[in-house]
């Protein structure tokens, strides 16, 4: 019995053990860190930016350049509303969970609260703002008006951007596309029913 539990005692030693494991992860990593150090792979130090240097950058925002000075931790809704003055988009969550301050760029939804400025430069950004023509309504804000897709209406705007750049990619969606595509957005005033026939809508109208 003695003799068994030694054998025993033998093989888990010549095994690979959980701390031995990690040490052995540990020591791989270190390698392969000091290993891009080497290769030259760490930033130069006139690359890295500070949190608070201002960087020129130029955005192209409804259809026209933007010049404006941000620092690299700005992000893209605090640049359109704090120094664009296009206050359209709302922040809610500011986490990327409710929607409120979804803008389309290059035609693609995207939450600007989620998205540095300096992302977007070269990009081409449309705010909510950015869908009339003059004093006229868009057709997407033309069928929530019309629909009544919104109570409190807070959460309006990035509604509509969403269908918006549902309808720029799929301009006849199903019922459950449309579903899909506004998935992202919450209205705590809980007008679903309405905002889906304000898309259904909006999708008749362009």
């Amino acid at each position: 019995m003695k003799k068994d539990r030694k054998e025993q005692k033998g093989k888990v030693q010549k095994g690979i053990t959980r701390r031995g494991f990690l040490t052995t992860v540990g020591v791989g990593a270190v390698g392969v860190a000091a290993s891009s150090t080497l290769l030259g792979q760490k930033a130069k130090a006139e690359e890295v930016r500070e949190a608070k240097e201002l960087t020129k950058l130029t955005l192209v925002v409804n259809g026209r350049r933007r010049r404006v000075l941000a620092e690299p931790r700005w992000t893209l809704l605090y640049v359109l509303r704090e120094k664009l003055r296009l206050t359209g988009a709302k922040e809610g969550c500011g986490r990327g969970e409710c929607g409120y301050c979804t803008v389309l760029i290059d035609d693609v939804p995207r939450y600007a609260c989620m998205t540095l400025a300096v992302e977007a430069e070269g990009a081409k950004i449309t705010t909510v703002e950015g869908l009339m023509k003059g004093e006229e309504l868009g057709p997407v804000q033309d069928a929530f008006a019309e629909e009544d897709g919104f109570q409190c209406g807070f959460c309006t705007p990035g509604q509509i951007m969403a269908a918006e750049g549902l309808l720029r990619a799929n301009p006849n969606p199903t019922s459950e596309e449309i579903l899909e595509g506004m998935s992202g957005n919450i209205c705590r005033c809980g007008s679903y029913p309405q905002i889906f026939k304000a898309v259904k809508r909006a999708a008749a109208l362009k």
